[in-house]
């Protein structure tokens, strides 16, 4: 049985109505549910999902869709009656109720007048739209949104750099702006070293290991995934490279990005050149020039994992863990399973650095995992069953993860983690993050050694470790 209910003119956050739809579907009887706003490309999601009744395809963008699949009439008719129940539990808490609201920019200008930044989140529909408007009123935007179409994204960044400001993302799902974390970002201290990056998971796990040898952010800007594209041309970079430079609290910049097109890594190194402060490079993969000593004259440091980064960023080494605590069981094959797209595509680079093959890594926060559910950053439990998969895989050795503390995280992800690991084979894992994150990093790693778990140092030294328990 498929139901769709439209509510007209209702619209909430997205991560709410992800949560629960979880819960929907946790209901007896009920197959799969999903509640979206009524966007054309929400609208084709459920459709490819078998959830989009006659009745869901008539609600417009500005629209709620509740769809879900139950055994029969009477039992999806009882989970649509827990609807309004479980969206009232999902409301903002009493403090977010009390802070100033507006239904658009003008009126948000009149609330905060000396505003100089806007973090746009809506649908990608509207995303490009809104950030022009911001634009144009000479605000900074942080757009989280992602679907924002390529062309718009290269206009909007030409737009920023005519008006002299950032514009950071599309999808750009990290910053830390002037010591103010936004979006999903940990709690770091300030100080002198500054970060660009092409990765929302990079910047956290750089920032955080900077924070964790003692050393501080002065801004760190994410660019987005698509800047150092040949056909965006890293237009976002080479402005927060011009900013950081500028900038009198900053004295050394990180770079960090999975490597761009050749011409763009060509552009960007030359003006890493130029530029009057030492630089670390991080092209994720790309191995090349100096890897160690002093930044001497124009000439960048390369890096060629994000812990190498931050320790060159801070000119010290963070303590690596023995190999000999490694004990594979049976299997011969590591299976990585990790939240941060960027945290799995170093694992990938450091055993495809050892010459080490036929191991799997998946990224669970991509698309294919997260169509009509939150980011496993926000629930992890989503990993869960994979880890218990692995766990329950003859053929795997050791099971690696990654846990990312910080703003807009889980409450609790190692908690989490902890109800699915059983004592079969070794699970090695790294946490981002720092003692000042909501989660609090020493406390989350006891919780996760308290189950067995060997907790790196880093997500590097983590891919390292588990590669020697199978080499």
């Amino acid at each position: 049985m498929l139901l769709n209910r439209v509510e007209r003119g209702r619209y909430l956050d997205s991560v709410a109505l992800m949560r629960v739809s979880r819960r929907l579907e946790a209901l007896p009887e009920v197959q799969a549910a999903a509640l979206m706003i009524g966007s054309p490309s929400n609208k084709a999601l459920l459709r490819d999902a078998g959830l989009l009744a006659q009745e869901g395809e008539s609600a417009t963008p500005n629209d709620l869709i509740v769809a879900l699949k139950a055994e029969d009439e009477q039992a999806g008719a009882l989970a649509l009656e827990s609807v309004d129940r479980l969206l009232s539990e999902m409301q903002v808490s009493s403090t977010a109720e009390s802070l100033p609201r507006a239904r658009g920019l003008s009126s948000a200008l009149e609330l905060l007048s000396g505003a100089n930044l806007a973090l746009i989140s809506v649908p990608g529909e509207f995303a490009s739209y809104e950030a022009r408007k911001a634009l144009e009123r000479d605000l900074h935007v942080l757009l989280f949104s992602d679907n924002v179409p390529l062309e718009d994204e290269l206009a909007l960044k030409n737009l920023a750099k005519e008006r002299n400001l950032l514009l950071m993302g599309p999808d750009c799902g990290t910053a830390l702006i002037a010591g103010a974390p936004l979006a999903f970002a940990n709690a770091v201290p300030r100080g002198d070293i500054g970060i660009v990056s092409a990765s929302g998971t990079g910047l956290q796990e750089v920032s955080s290991l900077v924070a964790r040898m003692g050393g501080g952010i002065s801004h760190g800007i994410g660019v987005g995934g698509r800047d150092l594209d040949a056909r965006i041309g890293a237009l976002g970079t080479l402005a927060a490279l011009d900013a950081l430079e500028q900038d009198a609290a900053t004295a050394r910049i990180v770079l960090i990005s999975k490597p761009p097109a050749a011409e763009v890594a060509q552009a960007v190194l030359e003006r890493v050149k130029k530029s009057s402060k030492p630089c670390v490079v991080c092209f994720l993969g790309l191995e090349s020039g100096n890897r160690g000593g002093e930044n001497r004259g124009q000439s960048p440091i390369f890096a060629a994992t994000l812990t190498e980064a931050a320790e060159h960023a801070m000119g010290k080494k963070i303590q690596s863990m023995p190999a000999s605590q490694v004990k594979a069981g049976k299997g011969k094959r590591v299976e990585g399973l990790y939240c941060g797209g960027t945290l799995c595509a170093e694992a990938q680079l450091v055993f495809r650095r050892g010459g080490l093959e036929g191991h799997r890594f998946v990224d669970l926060g991509d698309d294919q995992y997260t169509r009509g559910r939150p980011h496993p950053m926000i629930e992890p439990e989503i990993r869960n069953d994979h880890v218990a998969r692995a766990l329950a895989d003859p053929a795997v050795g050791v099971v690696l993860v990654d846990v990312v503390l910080g703003y807009g995280a889980h409450a609790d992800p190692a908690g989490v983690l902890r109800k699915v690991l059983r004592d079969a084979k070794p699970v090695i894992a790294s946490v981002t993050g720092t003692e000042q994150d909501p989660q609090v990093w020493s406390r989350q790693v006891a919780l996760l050694r308290e189950a067995g778990v060997i907790v790196a140092a880093s997500n590097a030294q983590a891919a390292e470790l588990a590669a020697s328990g199978v080499s």
